[in-house]
Formats: structure tokens, sequence, C-alpha cells
């Protein structure tokens, strides 16, 4: 539990293990982007004409909104992120409806709510 802790505070989030681990998260995107690169394509919303760097902002912004609203319900945020998604300075030209199902994902994966 020690090594988990000195991640980042991962317990704060929900999150055990690492990205060494398939299926459990650090909670740092910098340690988790590898998994999500060599992953995504089995997500359920990518599409076969998109690349890694499509779906990257958003998955990294999931990770940056389940930390910043840690403890909180996804429901409860929801409308507060597409108006953060907005803001983002690394959205590109996404919409919020584009790229929600991946912000998802990635906020589900580190809160353990799937």
């Amino acid at each position: 539990m020690e090594d988990n802790l000195a991640k980042g505070n991962v317990n704060d989030i929900g999150l055990t293990g690492s990205a060494a681990n398939p299926g459990s998260f650090s909670g740092d995107w910098n340690l988790d982007e590898r998994w999500w690169r060599e992953n995504f394509r089995d997500r359920p919303y990518v599409t076969a004409d998109r690349r890694f760097e499509d779906y990257a902002p958003a998955y990294r912004f999931g990770y940056d909104a389940a930390n910043r609203y840690r403890g909180r319900n996804w429901n409860d945020v929801e409308s507060t992120l597409s108006t953060d998604w907005d803001r983002y300075e690394h959205r590109g030209s996404s919409t919020w409806d584009n790229v929600k199902d991946s912000v998802r994902d990635a906020w589900d994966n580190l809160t353990g709510k799937r």
C-alpha cells in the first residue's frame, strides 16, 4: 500500500497497481500513457480511421478530471467537464460530444467505476 501512496496519492481516487499491471492504473498520465497507446484500439468507441493521437487529449483530460474532481460522481460533474473541455488547451477541434466517451473511459478506469 505504501508504494501506491508514493505514486501521487492514488488511494484518493480509488486506484491500485500501475500500468505495468494491465487493468490497473497509477493515476499519473505519464506512467499510464503507454497502456492507453497499446490498448486504445480495443475500446468500443474507437473508429478505424483515428489514431491514438486523436484520443490522447481526451484520455489525459479524463486523468486530470478524475484527480480534480476526486471523490465526485461522473453524473454530478459531467456538465462541468463539458465546460472545462471547451477551455482545455489540448482539445484541438474536438467537441465534447466527440470525446466524452474517451474521457469517461479514462475517468472510469481511474476511479474503478466501470
